[in-house]
């Protein structure tokens, strides 16, 4: 149902409730306080420990007055985190609901009814508070198991991608070692018998071969070098990732994540792919190991040397233990090495993790 009809309707049965268990002839004092308790419920999503606040007077007045504080612990117990406040919500409560009293004179109870009551209001508390907790990790659980969902289907798509670049490295050595091997070889023979031969008809044979087994060289070593830098996507060959494509990367990565500084625009595609890598591996670890968290993401440049430094904040929620490969952050390092620079990682003094490349600009990496 929506939240506002639920919510009117909640008003609706806390004036009820109020309206049956008021004296007969109510003074003033107590119509305000109680239309104040009712209307109050309306604000529950939003202000939920001032609403309890406020519907508190009116059952300390009353008597039999429950259903709107109960309403108001409950929202509290699902929104809040804090469970010695939650307590204290109970315990006060409790003690408004079973101690009602006139506002010019004592008690008009025994002690031993008195206490009596007190228990049975503080059960009847206790069980709002435990109720909207189990609503909350309810909540937690449907939030984690998305995001658990989402981390599997990113983890076999990284592996789909993984196996898919070691089939590709496999065809480029083969091509490189055995067929680029051959077509050589044709090469420096058709150029030997070209030399070597008087005939002009063999001659000019030889020559087309040299020349055709040059041409195919070069195409060969151009497919080996796409196959070495493919992704692993696959669909087409397709332009690997820049750093124009990193504001895209953030926005779509789930998480709050800041992006600031930048790096010089003649940085050249390896350094380029490495540092969006990078950021793409530390921004779905912070996603699947750390849910509520934010992230900032800082390209720098620092004398001869440009990175990048990843870090996400400590985790808001309890996070599931989830499998890893253990594999992203070996393949960053060694996509860092061949760079001739360094990766460095590990956790933060506030909880959270950090994750830094760096990559001279003094050799390929720029």
């Amino acid at each position: 149902m929506p939240a506002p009809v639920v919510d009117g309707a909640l008003v609706a049965a806390a004036g009820i409730d109020t309206w049956l268990n008021l004296a007969e002839d109510p003074a003033p004092l107590d119509l305000a306080l109680a239309a104040l308790a009712c209307a109050a419920l309306a604000l529950r999503r939003r202000f939920p420990l001032a609403v309890l606040l406020l519907t508190l007077p009116i059952a300390f007045t009353q008597d039999g007055v429950a259903l709107a504080p109960v309403v108001a612990l409950f929202t509290l117990a699902e929104r809040s985190r804090n469970r010695r406040l939650l307590a204290g919500c109970a315990v006060g409560t409790a003690l408004a609901t079973s101690i009602p009293w006139s506002l010019g004179g004592p008690f008009e109870v025994s002690r031993t009814l008195t206490l009596v009551m007190f228990v049975y209001s503080l059960g009847t508390a206790a069980a709002a508070v435990l109720f909207g907790q189990l609503v909350q990790t309810r909540r937690d659980l449907e939030r984690q198991m998305i995001e658990t969902e989402e981390a599997r289907e990113h983890e076999r798509a990284l592996h789909a991608q993984a196996v898919l670049a070691r089939e590709r490295a496999q065809l480029a050595r083969e091509m490189h070692d055995v067929v680029s091997h051959q077509v050589s070889l044709i090469a420096v023979r058709a150029g030997a018998l070209q030399v070597s031969t008087e005939d002009a008809d063999a001659k000019d044979a030889a020559r087309t071969i040299r020349s055709l087994s040059v041409t195919t060289l070069d195409e060969l070593r151009s497919m080996v070098g796409l196959l070495r830098a493919s992704g692993g996507r696959d669909t087409e060959l397709t332009p690997q990732p820049t750093l124009a494509d990193l504001h895209r990367l953030v926005d779509s990565s789930g998480i709050a994540t800041r992006l600031t500084g930048e790096l010089p625009p003649a940085l050249s595609a390896p350094a380029q792919r490495a540092v969006y890598r990078t950021v793409q591996e530390a921004l779905t670890n912070a996603r699947k190991h750390a849910p509520g968290a934010s992230a900032e993401v800082e390209l720098w440049r620092d004398g001869t040397d440009v990175g990048v430094t990843v870090t996400n904040s400590a985790p808001t929620r309890p996070s599931l233990p989830l499998p890893g490969s253990q594999q992203g952050l070996i393949g960053l390092r060694e996509r860092a090495e061949i760079l001739h620079g360094t990766l460095e990682s590990g956790p933060t003094t506030e909880g959270g993790y950090r994750v830094g490349l760096r990559i001279p600009l003094t050799t390929d990496g720029g």
